[in-house]
């Protein structure tokens, strides 16, 4: 009974304080958040500023690609003989141009993923694609005789197709998804650490602001 007269004392007390009628769980006051987010901050920092430090230095080298000598692509040329047993087993196949590549692949070292095929009556033609290099197979299916030509990218190529996770594979591209989904989390518990500070709330608001209102004034006036 005298818990309830306290309770419903500190009750009454508190609306005429005016103050919030929720309270966050023992466990939970501002310390313990604050606390929270600057881990959660750091430990996140520690992964994130890695990509970013990547991807911040390639998008940078890519507009200035100048500064690399332009030197044509490395140009290899290997000749395999494709058993025609399996060519033939391979032609039966619902998608044949796969049953070549998982072939050619059998029989040597291919350098990418496969990409594409055109199959005509006695030949065939493969393009396998990479960030490291790109690949043009021709098969004669009467012989079995594949000409393989690699092309070995440059640094810009390279760096470029990394950037943009453009035929760099599942795995770089997953790598891309997660580097993303962590910089965004880092950014925002960044802004809720930022925007408690009471005494830095007006100036980090005019911040936000001016930074907003930068990039939408770039994006109209200077993109073509």
């Amino acid at each position: 009974m005298g818990d309830q007269i306290t309770a419903t004392a500190n009750e009454a007390t508190g609306r005429a304080d005016g103050r919030a009628w929720f309270r966050l769980p023992k466990g939970w006051r501002k310390p313990v958040i604050y606390r929270f987010a600057r881990a959660t901050h750091g430990y996140l920092s520690a992964f994130a500023f890695i990509g970013l430090i990547f991807f911040a230095a390639s998008g940078f080298l890519l507009n200035h690609p100048e500064w690399f000598a332009d030197k044509r692509d490395a140009r290899q040329v290997e000749l395999v003989q494709l058993p025609d047993p399996l060519i033939v087993e391979a032609l039966k196949q619902d998608d044949k141009g796969a049953a070549l590549a998982r072939l050619l692949e059998s029989q040597t070292v291919m350098a990418g993923e496969f990409a594409s095929a055109e199959i005509l009556d006695e030949d065939a033609m493969l393009r396998f694609t990479g960030v490291k290099a790109n690949v043009d197979v021709f098969i004669d299916l009467a012989s079995g005789e594949a000409e393989i030509e690699t092309a070995r990218s440059g640094v810009m190529a390279v760096i470029r197709d990394l950037h943009r996770g453009k035929e760099a594979g599942a795995v770089w591209r997953l790598l891309i998804d997660v580097i993303a989904i962590v910089t965004l989390v880092l950014s925002l518990v960044g802004f809720f650490l930022f925007f408690t500070m009471r005494f830095r709330l007006a100036t980090s608001l005019k911040l936000t602001a001016a930074s907003l209102a930068a990039m939408v004034a770039i994006f109209v006036f200077g993109v073509s």
